[in-house]
């Protein structure tokens, strides 16, 4: 006897956020508007740096000669140009000497000095057309961009004889911020529409493809109040503003998605709104919240390293994911109940004359997903070996990585900065304001001054010792290194001038030296990050799956798929191929904290969908003990599901790639291609093939762990009230036909005790 309807089941999560569902909708709405005012402005307060480690030697040193010797780190270069004359020219020392003295009158604005001044063959090129004006602007990094965008107009471009173009490292992080945040609104202007286009064919309709994008709006707009209220305590990544907007649309569509979905396919059995979105919240919700939880402790492990760089990013990443995470578990299902069936309304496909055929369960069993599993389990060690070869042979360049620091050559070719940065290294001798300091601290005479000197001048990397300057008890020598300022060689003067014995303790600091720096702070940190996460997710998959070897095989299967990106960023934006099409220039290295970010970002992001598919495979192997059957059902219902989510997410994260600023097209290119690889070839091919392997093995674990989970654990379905011969529903976002057949009409499939 067939029962056709279920008692309805509503928990005390859905009666909180569906008793007053215009109240909740109102609260957020002004809580949305007051994150708009309080965000407001948070780009200003975001620092271009933050990639060195504030307790290394070459952070104490560089502390240390600012307030002792200010005005011997220059941050401020004005590159003169004398055309076809020389710089010895009595008209261009004339009007060199009136731009300098000029500078020198300049408030916030110490140590001005130059070629004419002091005769300093670093500060003239070696052709004699060109010739350095350097000085050190004061103040945090917010004063200094203000007083450079004070000085810069007057001193910028023709005077008399001579060109002006402004350079230094405050010139290069205060115009990688004015870009960063002009690609940012671009990105944006070109990920909204797309990603609102995209949703409707996953949807079909209009309304219910608004939804997800709205919680991601309300998602970036808190995380922008919550990072501008963190810059009143600490020091934040003005890059942290892309994965922002990344996350914030990526993860709010992935979790709506679902949610919504789910909905959706609850009505399609006859359900009340109030009842289906109880199931929902107790399936698709209870998912929704472990995934967010997977993400969270990914971005999180990013706390463990010093840099405000990858701190910034933690911050960023873990208030939008829980941002995204809350609007898709309280605002959502609000607007759910007050739309009720009309969340199909508007059906755009009807415009182009597409409908939704309808489609019976034999032919559901055909559909491409499940064709695509049962195609991979029979050939299960053919796609295993061969995807798992594939990916390791895409990660190969990595193995060939070398990390450097990020400098002006992350800007475009045009901009002036990186123009003043590049005449520079290759037109002046050595590498002008990219030498090393050496402070020393202690008494000490001239005669130890002067045999200490000598003695780092006969190191085999050094082409110039300055110095030494003294004051009081301190003294400070400049070392020149015979290549550029980051290079092997300069990074192996640092340790030799370490090494260095001396009559007084010394510190090394430049850009080589917070290079070595950085790399020691990471190299240290990463196994404390990797075990973190490696924990944590092993355990969160536990309480999913209640399995011993899943987790194991969740692990490895999403490093695996990071094995591309890792190569791809290294091939493209180390080695230099594509960098025409893309519009880059390859600095030869890469930033020494863009891998721990990526993997960061991406390992997360490859769990969230892992989560997705675990949680349906588990719900129908819990329903039915077949294995195989599992995990062909899991694949069907949420194949065409996590494709449309990570072709969403890919356009967002292609969308941040278009930036100028090399590190964000890296993170933005490379994630997507993360995203991508993993959606449609792990999840794919990789883990049915594998899950096929271990067969009923996957599930196993010893008595007590099996005793934990049947106590804490979690899964999508458990917590279902039955549903006899209610329906099992099969919708076109679960079956996979490919996203235009994502969004068809709902089918109801009335099953007897008997059969179908």
């Amino acid at each position: 006897m067939t029962e056709v309807n279920s008692p309805p089941r509503v928990g005390r999560w859905t009666r909180l956020v569906t008793a007053r569902p215009r109240l909740s909708l109102l609260a957020a709405l002004v809580l949305t508007l007051l994150a708009v005012l309080a965000g407001s402005g948070v780009a200003d307060r975001l620092g271009a740096g933050g990639w060195e480690d504030p307790d290394a030697e070459s952070t104490y040193a560089t502390k240390a000669l600012e307030r002792e010797f200010p005005d011997s780190q220059p941050n401020l270069l004005l590159l003169v140009d004398a055309g076809d004359a020389s710089v010895d020219d009595p008209a261009v020392a004339a009007e060199a000497k009136r731009l300098t003295a000029r500078l020198a009158a300049e408030k916030d604005i110490t140590g001005v000095g130059s070629y004419w001044s002091a005769a300093s063959p670093a500060l003239r090129a070696e052709d004699g057309h060109e010739a350095l004006i350097a000085a050190r602007i004061t103040g945090d990094e917010k004063e200094m961009g203000e007083t450079l965008d004070r000085v810069a107009p007057s001193l910028r471009g023709t005077h008399g004889p001579v060109k002006v173009e402004i350079g230094g490292i405050v010139a290069v992080r205060h115009e990688m911020q004015t870009i960063i945040q002009e690609d940012l609104t671009r990105a944006e202007m070109i990920a909204l529409p797309i990603t609102l286009l995209l949703l409707v064919m996953v949807f079909g309709s209009a309304i219910a493809a608004l939804l997800p994008l709205g919680i991601g709006i309300v998602a970036i707009l808190g995380t922008n109040a919550v990072l501008r209220g963190l810059t009143e305590f600490t020091d934040v990544s003005v890059f942290a503003m892309n994965l922002t907007t990344a996350l914030g649309l990526g993860l709010a569509i992935d979790y709506a998605l679902f949610i919504v979905r789910r909905f959706r396919e609850e009505l399609a059995t006859g359900a009340e709104p109030l009842t289906a979105i109880g199931t929902t919240l107790r399936t698709a919700g209870r998912t929704v919240l472990f995934s967010a939880l997977t993400v969270a402790v990914s971005l999180a492990a990013m706390l463990l390293f010093p840099q405000y760089f990858l701190r910034s990013f933690a911050y960023a990443g873990m208030a939008v994911v829980l941002l995204a995470a809350a609007a898709a578990l309280i605002l959502l299902p609000a607007a759910l109940i007050l739309l009720g069936h009309r969340v199909n309304s508007l059906d755009l496909r009807k415009l182009f004359g597409r409908g939704a055929p309808k489609r019976t369960e034999a032919q559901d069993g055909g559909t491409a997903w499940a064709r695509t599993a049962a195609l991979v389990m029979r050939r299960a060690p053919f796609f295993a070996l061969g995807t798992t070869a594939v990916l390791v042979l895409l990660g190969l360049p990595f193995l060939g990585v070398k990390f450097g620091t990020a400098d002006d050559r992350q800007l475009p070719a045009s901009a002036e900065s990186h123009v003043v940065q590049q005449h520079l290294r290759d037109g002046f001798p050595g590498s002008p304001g990219g030498g090393l300091e050496v402070l020393a601290e202690g008494r000490a005479t001239p005669a130890q001054y002067a045999s200490y000197k000598e003695r780092i001048a006969a190191l085999p990397e050094v082409m110039r010792v300055d110095g030494p300057l003294v004051k009081g008890d301190s003294a400070y020598f400049t070392v020149q290194p015979r290549g550029e300022a980051a290079d092997a060689g300069a990074q192996r003067l640092v340790g030799e001038l370490r090494s260095t014995k001396a009559p007084f303790d010394t510190k090394v600091t430049g850009t080589a030296a917070v290079l070595v720096d950085s790399k020691h702070a990471i190299g240290d940190r990463l196994p404390w990050a990797a075990v973190f996460i490696t924990i944590v997710t092993l355990l969160l998959v536990f309480l999913l799956t209640g399995s011993v070897l899943i987790p194991v095989q969740a692990v490895l299967l999403n490093a695996l798929s990071l094995t591309a990106m890792f190569g791809a960023v290294v091939w493209v934006f180390q080695d230099g191929h594509l960098s025409g099409l893309l519009g880059f220039t390859s600095p030869g290295s890469i930033e020494t904290t863009l891998p721990v970010l990526m993997f960061c970002v991406a390992f997360g992001l490859s769990m969230d969908y892992g989560v997705f598919l675990l949680s349906r495979i588990k719900e129908e192997y819990d329903r039915t003990g077949d294995h195989e059957e599992a995990v062909r059902h899991g694949l069907q219902r949420t194949g065409g599901l996590i494709t449309a989510a990570a072709v969403i997410l890919a356009v967002v994260m292609v969308a941040i790639g278009t930036s100028r600023v090399t590190n964000t097209k890296m993170l933005g290119l490379g994630i997507a291609l993360a995203v991508l690889m993993d959606a449609m070839i792990v999840r794919s091919l990789l883990v049915p093939a594998v899950m096929r392997l271990t067969g009923r093995a996957t599930w196993w674990a010893p008595a007590p762990l099996r005793r934990f989970h049947e106590r804490f654990g979690l899964s999508e379905g458990e917590a279902e009230p039955p549903r006899a011969a209610t329906g099992d529903d099969v919708p076109a976002e679960e079956n996979g036909e490919g996203m235009a057949d994502a969004s068809g009409d709902l089918r109801t499939i009335r099953r007897t005790s008997g059969g179908t």
